[in-house]
């Protein structure tokens, strides 16, 4: 029984982690949209009202209840929490400043961050032919981001960092995942949001620190706008696209193997440059395609090797 439940834990993993991904580049187009007007504490906060009342009217009813806030690990909460809202502040911050294909395939160098962690944190296992594919995923990012070059620009580090958060906050799911549910991470995640934004807008809302100097430095830094009714429905976009995301990514990590769903994540690729082209005109460069070509098919041929291997996975209860 147990060879048989592994392949469909992965499974359910694998279409959790492609339908939060979806849920996440609309986040991410989203930020691009408001990057320019709003500042970014503001967006967050917003968002992350908008989240909780979706959680409340459409998630919590599911998962117990009030009982969702019960948790015997609250210290992790806490930390997977700082992961994640560091990595999507390094992230949307990238965003402002670069085009959004770009900085998305920046950022996928998280599923090789996470393969890599999964060995030193979980002891997972990467044999040498995903460890090459770890390199080629990174010689990848050297590609996009360009190094020593005049073309290199240091907001593409963020999304580079925020890669790495990222992977962090997936192992801290992993290490709780069999007394914490789905539910429970994600109201301490949109709690984590409304408390952190909360706090850095009060200090830094009036926009005395910002200098104007650098496109990310002013979506971290401008005063706090007016909201302008056409930009409503990307509030309330970013709240449900960010609630289920956020839930749907906690469950891919619970029910998958870490190593295994990473990979699945690589389908946010096509929609960011979808959104470039479409919404902001801008196609990756020559060194852009190819750095892309590389990091995605570093992560195809893990998954590949996933199968390929067939290893069989013992897989603990879970709590749903």
């Amino acid at each position: 029984m147990t060879s048989l439940a592994a392949p469909s834990s992965n499974t359910v993993g694998a279409f959790c982690a492609m339908a939060a991904i979806l849920c996440f580049s609309f986040v991410d187009l989203g930020i691009k949209l408001l990057s320019e007007t709003y500042a970014l504490h503001q967006v967050v906060l917003l968002r992350s009202v908008v989240s909780l009342a979706v959680f409340g009217a459409l998630i919590m009813p599911f998962s117990g209840g009030l009982g969702v806030f019960r948790t015997r690990r609250p210290g992790a909460h806490l930390l997977r929490g700082v992961f994640i809202v560091c990595a999507n502040v390094c992230l949307f911050l990238g965003l402002a400043a670069m085009p959004i294909a770009d900085a998305v395939a920046i950022f996928f160098i998280s599923p090789l961050a996470i393969a890599a962690m999964s060995v030193v944190f979980l002891g997972e296992t990467v044999g040498p032919r995903r460890w090459i594919a770890i390199a080629v995923g990174l010689v990848g990012v050297l590609m996009i981001v360009q190094p020593g070059t005049a073309a290199f620009q240091a907001a593409s580090l963020l999304p580079a960092i925020a890669a790495i958060l990222y992977g962090a906050m997936h192992m801290v799911t992993r290490k709780i995942r069999d007394t914490e549910s789905a539910g429970t991470m994600t109201i301490y995640v949109i709690l984590t949001f409304l408390v952190s934004s909360a706090i850095i807008g009060f200090f830094i809302s009036d926009g005395r620190f910002e200098a104007g100097a650098h496109p990310a430095l002013s979506f971290l830094l401008r005063a706090w706008p007016p909201l302008e009714s056409a930009d409503l429905w990307v509030i309330v976009m970013l709240g449900f696209a960010g609630v289920g995301g956020s839930w749907l990514i906690t469950q891919a990590y619970r029910l998958s193997e870490a190593a295994f769903a990473a990979p699945f994540e690589y389908v946010a690729m096509p929609i960011a440059i979808f959104w470039g082209v479409v919404f902001f005109d801008t196609w990756p460069t020559a060194n852009a395609w190819a750095g892309i070509a590389l990091i995605i098919g570093s992560g195809l041929y893990m998954l590949w090797r996933e199968h390929s291997t067939g290893r069989t996975r013992e897989q603990p209860r879970y709590r749903r």
